[in-house]
């Protein structure tokens, strides 16, 4: 256990109990795993560590998760003991030999990471309220719930251990398809007219397929659009978006199905929901552990809802609490010496609050999590935004995080939540001989297949690859799915298992990756 400095050795009074420094943890075998629990000292609690005995191969690859999503940085990697492995830790040799997982089951009460050496496994859990410790009182916080898996290939042992991870899942019951503007408007210069084209163009692709694909309004719809503002969320753009209940009721006219972007903890206004004296980008970040804040971001929701939107995409939320972005897995998420308003509960429980709002206002919507953490979003949205933002400006952007969560994420799909890869643009700026191949792969997968195309980048060639791919993800996909062959040997896997086939995509341009910024 830690204060939030250093380690402190516990004391064991029984069989699965520990205390210190006034802390009592417990670790209890149920039939969903091994339950971990606390009840926290005078002094508040910031970490738990537990570690057990294990034998990690000379050889060993291993693979952890992201806090949230993936930033082109999954992968397997040879030992590296201080590496912080969020939410789970797979290990497999080199050389062949079976695979074990370790993982905490979604919906945990505290941010959890794991470490790998050669003589053993700890699950460091951070119980932390923002970057204090939690002041819980007398309750007992419930931390984490430990589960294993062993089997004898990587991939069916991360499709185990995800299974075991997530009681409840949350996957769409149908294919989530359809269009979204972003990587080719960048939240500029639209309006209705060229919303309802992207309507009509969806629609076009579908060719009358029973499953009605999406059209997604992204950033840009509201004042201050085109940089992520913030509310209020209850007026489009002056002037442009005059009527959102009359622009959803105008796509579903087209034969699409209308959804809509928001940044749910950002407003533009000074409100008791705010944190006071903090800023984030052009607005006041909402203090999530407040109900108030809770409130407001209900009440936008239910109000979308009665526009006529079908899906709900909410972003940013995990940015405007802990101030980062966790691209490269930080040790933690949330950096030292602050907290919310209400510091008796964890980070996580906030989170997962946040999240189980905007879902019961929601209701039979589909809700996308962008920069959500998936692990606590899972049972709590239909669909995950798996990793950064691909791109309709650099195709290396799109290799290098759309390829790579894709892969290293796909173990998740239906088993935590439908995964969202995100976009295939079609625009200008980019390559379709490469977009079109992750537009095959993400058809494929199953998995969402969003797509932005740029009307000045349609040919009759890009019109019937967008629409074989459309009605194929339509159907579901390939049966069985996919499965990524060359994943242990790299971050942006070239050879796919597609059902009984065997693919090969070539990511690369004519100077191969560009180790540049994107």
């Amino acid at each position: 256990m830690t204060d939030g400095t250093r380690p402190h050795s516990a004391t064991s009074i029984t069989e699965g109990a520990w205390t210190v420094r006034g802390t009592r943890v417990t670790a209890q075998r149920t039939a969903g795993g091994l339950r971990v629990c606390a009840r926290a000292g005078a002094e508040g609690l910031s970490r738990i560590v537990l570690r057990w005995r294990h034998r990690t191969p000379d050889d060993a690859r291993i693979l952890g998760d992201a806090w949230e999503r993936g930033y082109g940085d999954l992968q397997w990697r040879t030992l590296q003991p201080e590496r912080a492995l969020p939410w789970y830790a797979l290990i497999t040799g080199a050389s062949g030999g079976p695979t074990t997982g370790w993982g905490v089951r979604t919906g945990a009460g505290a941010l959890c990471s794991w470490t790998v050496d050669e003589s053993g496994i700890a699950l460091w859990a951070d119980v932390r309220s923002g970057g204090l410790p939690v002041l819980p009182g007398e309750r007992e916080l419930d931390v984490a719930t430990v589960v294993t898996a062993t089997t004898p290939t990587p991939f069916a042992a991360h499709e185990t251990l995800c299974t075991a991870m997530s009681p409840d899942p949350l996957p769409s019951p149908d294919p989530v398809v359809g269009s979204n503007n972003w990587y080719y408007a960048y939240g500029r210069g639209f309006g209705p007219d060229a919303v309802l084209r992207d309507a009509r163009t969806v629609v076009e692709y579908a060719d009358g397929h029973p499953v009605r694909p999406y059209c997604v309004i992204d950033d840009g719809w509201t004042e201050g659009g085109g940089s992520a503002p913030g509310g209020p969320w209850d007026t489009g753009l002056p002037g442009v978006f005059d009527g959102m209940a009359d622009m959803a009721a105008r796509i579903t006219q087209t034969g699409a199905r209308p959804g809509l972007w928001f940044r749910p903890l950002l407003s533009r206004t000074e409100t008791a929901a705010v944190r006071p004296g903090v800023l984030r980008d052009t607005g006041f970040p909402l203090d999530p552990s407040l109900d108030v804040a809770l409130e407001t971001v209900a009440e936008d929701v239910t109000r979308f809802r009665r526009w006529g939107y079908e899906l709900i995409k909410h972003d940013f939320s995990t940015y405007d609490v802990f101030g980062r972005f966790a691209a490269d897995s930080p040790a933690e998420l949330a950096s030292p010496g602050w907290s919310l308003a209400d510091r008796s509960v964890t980070s996580a429980e906030i989170l997962v609050r946040l999240y189980r709002t905007i879902a019961e206002a929601a209701g039979d919507t589909v809700v996308i999590g962008c920069n959500t953490v998936g692990h606590l979003s899972a049972g709590l949205v239909r669909v995950q935004r798996s990793g950064d933002d691909t791109s309709g400006r650099s195709w290396e952007r799109t290799r290098r995080m759309g390829v790579n969560t894709l892969a290293f994420r796909l173990a998740q799909h239906n088993r935590f939540f439908t995964v969202d890869a995100d976009c295939v643009p079609c625009t200008p700026q980019t390559d379709w001989n490469l977009n079109r191949q992750f537009l095959d792969l993400v058809s494929r997968s199953g998995t969402a297949l969003f797509v932005s195309v740029d009307p000045a980048a349609r040919t009759d060639r890009t019109d019937t690859d967008l629409s074989a791919a459309i009605r194929h993800a339509l159907n579901g996909g390939t049966p069985g799915g996919v499965e990524p062959l060359d994943w242990l040997s790299t971050t942006a896997p070239r050879r796919w298992r597609a059902g009984a086939e065997t693919l090969v995509y070539d990511w690369a341009e004519p100077w191969g990756a560009t180790p540049l910024a994107v």
